[in-house]
């Protein structure tokens, strides 16, 4: 049974992490706890169906489970969570080697061909966090390559000079639609925001093998049938940044699936959710305490909180100075157009981040 909207507070989940072979053995500073692995950690889920609530009236509970009985004052009156399928994954990349080429279909061909998998596409953002020096991702083909140019290149090994390489810096962002052919380079912590898919078709993993000897599957043909081929969309973001009391905003990218903002501040902040949509603020660093209705609770980095659509105002009050990435779906786009238009942002630079 779910408390009425006297109930409504913010909720923080607990991450849930996952091996990966091109992983990183030490998390720190984001958690500081994960050091020394005997294993190579490549992912934390901050907002998985399987992340519990560490707070709040579901604390104990799985996201998964709590999410489709959730009334509009939870969800927003633009979605439901009847269907169970909560639509927004936010998760921490710990690259330490290269990730495999890839690509993962859009929404219309997982309707159709994975409905065993959950029938949803995957079109993603990733934030820098951290970077090394001349640390890269790969996102989007050559404008020459084709089809048959590019299945000689994974035949021969060669995949990688199909795709376009980008240098990526803490605090830039890249944005992936669905359909573009990938990679993630080494040396980089990212935060990314995406469809809630697990959907990845592999085009070539290095050669490597587990601890047994196995190669992971790849998916050529599906990948073949998915990538889009000629004019690439998406790559790395101009943003556009205003200030408004004594939060300095930065918009990343709008799109019919998310959109994402970050938010810098060293003094207390006022913010106010939208019946429309839930929040979710992953904090990435700084210390302090989220304010409503005469409560408060504490926040720090690597976590990430829900934020019920009808909590309306709340304060951020820092301890130290902080940044957090805000992301909500499904998105008004006038909401993201109006806030930079009204501070003077061209109808070129909207259109540069409003994607369709």
């Amino acid at each position: 049974m779910i408390p009425g909207n006297a109930s409504l507070c913010p909720v923080r989940l607990e991450p849930v992490f996952s091996a990966r072979p091109w992983g990183a053995r030490n998390l720190a500073p984001l958690f500081p706890e994960k050091s020394h692995l005997t294993e190579p950690l490549g992912e934390a889920w901050m907002s998985g169906v399987e992340c519990r609530f560490a707070s709040g009236p579901f604390a104990g509970q799985k996201l998964g489970d709590v999410w489709r009985t959730l009334p509009s004052g939870w969800t927003g009156t633009k979605i439901s969570g009847s269907d169970g399928s909560f639509p927004l994954l936010v998760k921490f990349i710990f690259a330490e080697e290269k990730l495999s080429v890839q690509v993962h279909p859009d929404d219309e061909y997982a309707a159709r061909h994975e409905q065993a998998a959950g029938g949803r596409g995957k079109t993603e953002l990733w934030y820098a966090i951290r970077a090394r020096p001349g640390a890269e991702v790969l996102a989007g083909l050559k404008p020459s390559v084709t089809p048959e140019i590019f299945k000689r290149a994974i035949e021969d090994g060669s995949a990688e000079d199909c795709l376009q390489h980008v240098l990526l810096h803490a605090g830039e962002a890249i944005f992936v639609p669905a359909g573009t052919a990938h990679t993630i380079g080494a040396g980089l912590v990212l935060c990314e925001i995406q469809e809630y898919s697990d959907l990845t078709y592999r085009v070539f993993d290095y050669n490597r093998r587990d601890a047994q000897g196995r190669s992971r599957e790849l998916h050529i043909e599906k990948a073949l049938r998915v990538i889009r081929f000629g004019e690439q969309l998406g790559g790395k973001i101009e943003p556009a940044r205003i200030a408004r009391g004594g939060v300095t905003e930065t918009f990343f990218i709008a799109c019919r699936f998310f959109a994402v903002e970050r938010w810098e501040f060293v003094e207390k902040v006022a913010a106010a959710t939208t019946p429309e949509h839930f929040d979710l603020l992953t904090f990435l660093e700084g210390r302090g305490a989220i304010l409503w209705g005469g409560e408060s609770l504490e926040y720090r980095p690597a976590q990430t909180w829900l934020l019920p659509a009808a909590l309306g105002a709340y304060h951020l009050a820092p301890g130290a100075r902080t940044s957090l990435l805000r992301a909500y779906v499904p998105v008004p786009f006038d909401e993201f157009a109006r806030k930079l238009a009204a501070q003077g942002v061209s109808e070129s630079g909207l259109a540069r981040l409003v994607y369709p």
